[in-house]
């Protein structure tokens, strides 16, 4: 199983994955080596790009050398801006869409699977959560989070509508 689709089934939680689009990375093909090649595919999307899946501290560290920004500084403030990533973590809708998809498509995102946690009810005690945060062409950061297995859009080509993955009042993860 290649590692994207472990991390999105559950299966690498102590993992982070990081989209990086070919229009926001200069060199994106000496990377290639170590991520996963996604093409643009779907009309909300991006213009292709990678995706590397790899530990944790290593993925925050990898994160901020390529966009410049600290991981969790960048999570902290897409958190509060919902929207949708779809589950390749390649493509998106911004919240602040309104000019197209030319001009709204991820440039970056990091995500991170959090395990399915019960005492924490909501979507946690559902199952495991994946949680991504977008950076829009436009420069907009929102997040999204669905649970392993319940996105409609799990075979990794289109993305949920977003609007029932989400429950401001739950807790979140501090990664």
């Amino acid at each position: 199983m290649a590692a994207l689709d472990a991390f999105l089934a559950g299966e690498r939680p102590d993992d982070v994955a990081l989209f990086l689009s070919d229009s926001f990375v200069d060199d994106l093909d000496a990377l290639d080596a170590h991520g996963e090649r996604v093409d643009p595919t779907d009309d909300r999307a991006h213009d292709g790009g990678l995706v590397l899946v790899v530990d944790g501290e290593r993925g925050r560290s990898v994160f901020k050398r390529l966009t410049g920004v600290d991981a969790m500084a960048f999570a902290g403030s897409a958190m509060d801006s919902p929207g949708t990533v779809t589950a390749n973590l390649a493509g998106g809708d911004c919240p602040n869409a309104a000019g197209g998809p030319q001009s709204h498509r991820p440039e970056f995102v990091f995500a991170f699977a959090e395990e399915r946690n019960e005492a924490a009810g909501g979507i946690y005690a559902e199952g495991d959560v994946v949680h991504a945060y977008a950076y829009c062409a436009c420069g907009h950061a929102y997040s999204d989070r669905w649970v392993v297995g319940e996105r409609a859009d799990a075979g990794r080509d289109a993305g949920s509508d977003g609007a029932g993955d989400r429950d401001d009042d739950e807790p979140g993860a501090d990664r």
